[in-house]
């Protein structure tokens, strides 16, 4: 799962472009999550994941000998740069619009369990006598994996 790349100036062509090809995706994502349809971005996961995996081998590579691309022109390396940098950018937006995700999902699932809570002790009838009445309408199942 490596770049195939001869030189250091190809290898860092090779990295611009899984660079940009990876922002391209996690900004898909994020755009997906901030306008709250998450199915849009399940469609990406798998070509996300596998750049990913390479984008992390070869950084990893890169980090370890930096030779790799060290004698690459300063323009290509420049241009990586900045497109790493790019990238960082796209992953906080990408962070940012999971957690409100999670928050939103948070309180669905809170108000939710909030009305079932209230639904199964509601009092029934007036006055000093009344008595609550606990509905058991709503409850939690387990089911093992012969189910």
């Amino acid at each position: 799962m490596a770049l195939s790349a001869d030189t250091p100036g190809e290898r860092v062509h090779q990295l611009i472009d899984l660079t940009e090809r990876l922002t391209e995706l996690i900004a898909a994502e994020a755009q997906a999550f901030e306008s709250h349809r998450p199915q849009d971005a399940a469609a990406l996961v798998e070509e996300t994941s596998r750049l990913a995996n390479i984008y992390r081998h070869e950084s990893a590579r890169v980090r370890s000998n930096p030779d790799l691309i060290s004698h690459a022109s300063l323009e290509d390396r420049t241009r990586l740069m900045r497109a790493t940098e790019a990238f960082d950018a796209v992953l906080a937006r990408q962070g940012r619009a999971l957690e409100a995700a999670k928050t939103v999902t948070e309180g669905l699932v809170q108000a939710i369990a909030n009305e079932v809570a209230s639904q199964r002790s509601r009092g029934v009838g007036y006055g000093p006598g009344a008595k609550a009445h606990v509905m058991s309408l709503a409850t939690s199942i387990t089911l093992n994996q012969k189910a």
